[in-house]
């Protein structure tokens, strides 16, 4: 099963895809889009070209477990993108990926531009591994 992975950021959204054994994430796009419509157009149409089964999005929870405001946009995002593609939606705690995505970018070299530019693609590859990771356990 295909699988997309969504990093919902602030003003980019990080977009990976898992092959179809579901063992590896990869980074896809960042989508540099503040307007939500058009925002969701570009992710049902990354889904459509990669034939994406699932669609997990990144849940923004707070430290001690809670959801605030974050959360609540991703999951309305969440219930978007499903009706709009007709995908199954479910979720990942993404706590502490950008930071583990940093620690990636560090070890890796990659800085400035570069680094902003793609710091929400990996964001969304972490998010999306976990998810892989968690499934296949669970079975």
């Amino acid at each position: 099963m295909i699988i997309l992975g969504v990093d919902l950021g602030k003003a980019r959204t990080g977009v990976s895809a898992c092959d179809k054994s579901e063992m590896l994430a990869s980074p896809v796009e960042v989508v540099k889009e503040h307007n939500r419509e058009r925002l969701l157009q570009r992710v049902a149409a990354l889904a459509a070209e990669r034939k994406a089964e699932l669609i997990v999005v990144g849940l923004p929870r707070n430290m001690d477990g809670s959801e605030g405001e974050s959360a609540q946009n991703a999951r309305a995002f969440g219930a978007e993108i499903a009706e709009l593609t007709g995908l199954p939606v479910d979720f990942s705690d993404e706590r502490g990926t950008t930071v583990t995505a940093h620690g990636f970018l560090n070890e890796t070299n990659t800085r400035g531009k570069k680094r902003k530019e793609t710091v929400d693609a990996v964001a969304a590859t972490i998010i999306l591994q976990n998810y892989l990771d968690f499934r296949r356990n669970r079975k």
